[in-house]
């Protein structure tokens, strides 16, 4: 009966083994290596010790899977020997053993200890890691014996390093975070754009050629005080005979204090950006350059446009107005199935206004409708798109100015 007795005590402890590892386990496998951090950096030295142990995350793992399984097989022999022992017989131990063995571990070794580390894996992580240590040396002879075997079976199979879409994980996380009512829904917009701005090109925003309001070297004072005032721009670019050739930029504030003085001289000197560059290596350069402004050249060496600070940092912040900006809607619904665009919006901007995804790699609106209709558009010309009937209201002789959409139900083929 003592014996019987010993048998028990020690399954209970290999149970409780079995436990620690499982829940272990799970705990370094869900732990946030950032609240991690917070807590180091606040003094729990329990913390610091799970991070420097995760830094070596596959030699935690095989000692606590060698840790695991020795229990395991332990609490069997031990649980096979003592059901035969209490039913005097080796077929009918042995199956009840089987039976029991895996119930118990399987209820309090694996699935009850998990749940627990899942709910709060830093605060296990902490309590385990003075114990996981001493293991770690106890099983150092055969964590090299594994380390190794394992760098075999990677020479044979040579396996990929898969690069994490990193920011599909972020925006899926903050997606979540709004969801679950964590976050605003300005901070998530913020968020998102601040992880998709490395993404966004030139080309994607600059002030088209067509648009740019300049003036030239030779122009006389009273036409260049004209043009500040009707355009309302605190900046104007600067060319020599033809837009192709802008040299500089001259500051309104410099122009009125001048005194009529050559506009040269307070013309300064502006920076040429390609339409592939990506703007946050531009926002880096104007802030190098001391600079608010730059010129886009094209593929020809021409003028493909101006891009300034102010586009750029509203591609973080959103729309910036002024007192002098005339605000425009560039969506507005006119009734309930119509809107009315400016063709001037982003396409990426309409098609998120309307709930829908499209793969078309046009940046403005207006060079979609004239990709579409596969001519110059003209007041009264009509298209579908997916579920949308679009009709072109306004244009001039360079490009579509308005058009109206109806939205359409979806039909099934649509919706599958």
């Amino acid at each position: 009966m003592d014996s019987s007795v010993s048998k028990i005590l020690v399954l209970f402890v290999l149970v409780l083994f079995s436990a620690y590892f499982s829940a272990t386990e799970t705990a370094f496998s869900a732990c946030n290596r950032i609240r991690l951090k917070n807590m180091a950096a606040d003094g729990r030295k329990k913390a610091a010790a799970v991070l420097k142990l995760s830094e070596n995350f596959d030699r935690v793992l095989s000692t606590i899977l060698i840790g695991n399984n020795l229990v395991n097989i332990l609490a069997t022999v031990i649980a096979t020997s003592l059901f035969i022992e209490i039913f005097k017989s080796e077929t009918v131990g042995s199956a009840v053993s089987t039976a029991a063995t895996t119930v118990v571990v399987l209820i309090f070794g694996e699935i009850t200890p998990k749940s627990i580390a899942k709910d709060s894996p830093e605060r296990f992580a902490m309590f385990s890691v003075p114990f996981l240590r001493i293991l770690m040396v106890i099983l150092a002879p055969l964590n090299l014996v594994f380390s190794t075997w394992k760098k075999l079976v990677s020479l044979v199979f040579k396996p990929k390093n898969d690069i994490n879409d990193t920011e599909a994980e972020l925006l899926t996380m903050v997606e979540e975070a709004q969801t679950e009512g964590d976050m605003e829904a300005g901070e998530v917009e913020l968020i998102r754009n601040a992880i998709e701005f490395n993404d966004i090109e030139v080309g994607d925003i600059l002030q088209p050629r067509v648009d740019v309001v300049a003036i030239e070297t030779e122009d006389e004072w009273d036409e260049v005080d004209k043009v500040f005032r009707e355009s309302g721009y605190s900046r104007l670019p600067v060319y020599r005979d033809t837009i192709d050739d802008i040299i500089g930029v001259v500051n309104q504030k410099d122009f009125y204090m001048a005194k009529e003085h050559s506009l040269r001289s307070i013309t300064k000197p502006i920076d040429y950006v390609v339409p592939t560059m990506k703007i946050s290596e531009l926002m880096i350069k104007l802030q190098k350059s001391k600079a608010h402004m730059a010129a886009v050249a094209d593929e020809y060496g021409g003028t493909a446009g101006i891009i300034t600070l102010e586009d750029v940092i509203e591609e973080l912040v959103g729309e910036i107005w002024d007192e002098h900006d005339e605000i425009v809607e560039e969506f507005r619904q006119i009734n309930k199935d119509e809107h009315r665009i400016l063709c001037s919006a982003n396409l990426d901007d309409m098609f998120e206004y309307f709930d829908m995804e499209a793969d078309v790699d046009i940046p403005t609106v207006s060079g979609w409708v004239v990709e579409e209709l596969k001519h110059m558009p003209i007041p009264g010309d009509t298209f579908e798109f997916e579920h949308l009937s679009v009709k072109v209201t306004k244009c001039d002789l360079r490009h579509v100015l308005e058009i109206v959409v109806k939205v359409n139900e979806k039909n099934n083929k649509d919706e599958e």
